[in-house]
């Protein structure tokens, strides 16, 4: 049995950390894990907060990151990849979802989402449209550029007037001979200010579901206007409201077919949701250790803090919130696991937007035991409690980015309802 990996307080990593025992991960998730840790200590933990507060993480640390090969998005071909190995030297036909959840995981330990999100949350959301429905002219272009950090992508769905409902997309794309025309505005997009290209949801069709595409719309050409938001948190993200005026793009920069761009948009979902599901579980548990930390040390009244049954009662309220989310997580992850080896598809959209919602849930309850327990400390900007009171601002974009809560939880509902009628006709063919 390897000895225990990472902190010691309860709660604070995942049960496989210490306890060896995990039927989902394997020697390959263990040597990732290490390789993301240390990365994460060296690289990014002491200077995180730095540029939370600048608001952008500098260039050469984005090159470094993506040298490590945390920026390859496609790893279906080598010329994809741009010379650019995985990290840990994993290679590309043994990784799968649990190593991309490992490094979700292992980055957040910062505790700041702005940093994290402005390495390389743009291309994450931005390029598998690309990679899962783009031409091969299309992949070998930017593929192999973005895993060698040369060039940005961001997302561009959110609008003014259209965010959970992305049925109401605005901007429009007309076809005008050997291009489209674009106009029309994205906001909150992250990374959007630096990006190089924007992979945009445009409107090339009637209303509805049925008249929207996808394009690469250059962020140099002439039209585009940005300007940098600033929200309650995330400030290192690059959030950014994109205009678009009579842009010209060129027709071979339509991803995909024309008018399908929707069920592209919902293919994305399900990872990001799952991803945003990871980090919150994370920063539930950085709140955990952070208060713990506190709560040995911290005396009231001549005895410790975590000397107090009360006190213990939270801690024990924070692991009961997380260790559920952990393993639904990984019961679902095994589930996309599964179907990619087996080719079979699997309807898990529902369950994906139950985790999202009980996983933001668990985070804006962790946090505000935590901040609790720090008393002032966990209000404070430095030291001991810096971390929480980044992460009680930050967790407002969890909850609404990828889907709002109201809207998740009922899609679960009627998704889950899709399910049972499958299963119930399948049920009554199988007594024929």
């Amino acid at each position: 049995m390897d000895a225990p990996f990472g902190s010691p307080v309860p709660y604070a990593e995942p049960q496989w950390y210490s306890r060896d025992c995990s039927p989902y991960h394997n020697d390959s998730h263990k040597k990732l894990r290490a390789f993301v840790r240390e990365y994460v200590e060296m690289e990014l933990m002491p200077y995180a907060q730095e540029w939370e507060e600048q608001g952008f993480v500098p260039d050469e640390t984005i090159k470094r990151f993506a040298k490590n090969g945390f920026c390859v998005i496609d790893r279906s071909k080598p010329e994809y990849m741009g010379g650019i190995g995985l990290p840990a030297g994993i290679a590309p036909e043994e990784w799968d979802v649990f190593h991309t959840l490992i490094v979700t995981d292992e980055l957040n330990r910062v505790g700041y989402t702005g940093p994290i999100w402005g390495l390389n949350a743009g291309n994450s959301i931005g390029c598998p449209p690309i990679m899962n429905f783009g031409t091969e002219k299309q992949k070998l272009e930017y593929m192999p550029k973005v895993a060698r950090g040369e060039i940005r992508f961001c997302l561009g769905v959110t609008e003014p007037d259209a965010g959970s409902d992305v049925s109401g997309i605005k901007t429009v794309a007309k076809k005008v001979g050997d291009r489209y025309i674009v106009n029309g505005a994205k906001k909150w997009i992250t990374n959007g200010i630096w990006a190089d290209y924007c992979t945009a949801a445009v409107r090339t069709g009637g209303p509805g579901h049925g008249g929207i595409s996808f394009l690469i719309i250059p962020l140099t050409a002439e039209g585009v206007t940005r300007r940098r938001m600033f929200n309650s948190g995330v400030h290192a993200s690059g959030s950014t409201f994109l205009e678009f005026a009579d842009v010209e793009v060129p027709l071979e920069n339509l991803i995909g077919k024309e008018n399908e761009g929707f069920k592209y948009i919902m293919s994305n979902f399900n990872p990001e949701r799952l991803t945003l599901a990871s980090a919150c579980i994370r920063l539930s548990r950085v709140c955990v250790e952070d208060a713990f930390k506190y709560s040995t040390t911290r005396e009231t009244f001549g005895k410790p803090l975590l000397a107090n049954q009360v006190i213990r009662a939270k801690i024990s309220k924070m692991g009961q919130l997380i260790e559920p989310c952990q393993a639904f997580m990984d019961q679902l992850a095994y589930t996309i696991k599964t179907s990619e080896k087996t080719g079979r598809k699997v309807d898990i959209g529902g369950m994906t937007a139950l985790l999202k919602v009980m996983s933001t849930r668990c985070l804006e309850k962790v946090c505000r035991e935590a901040q609790q327990i720090m008393g002032g400390a966990g209000y404070n900007k430095a030291g001991k409690g810096s971390r929480i009171e980044a992460i009680s601002r930050d967790v407002r974009v969890y909850v609404v980015g990828g889907g709002s809560e109201e809207i998740l939880q009922d899609l679960s509902v009627r998704e889950e309802l899709k399910h049972m009628r499958k299963a119930m006709e399948a049920q009554k063919r199988a007594k024929l």
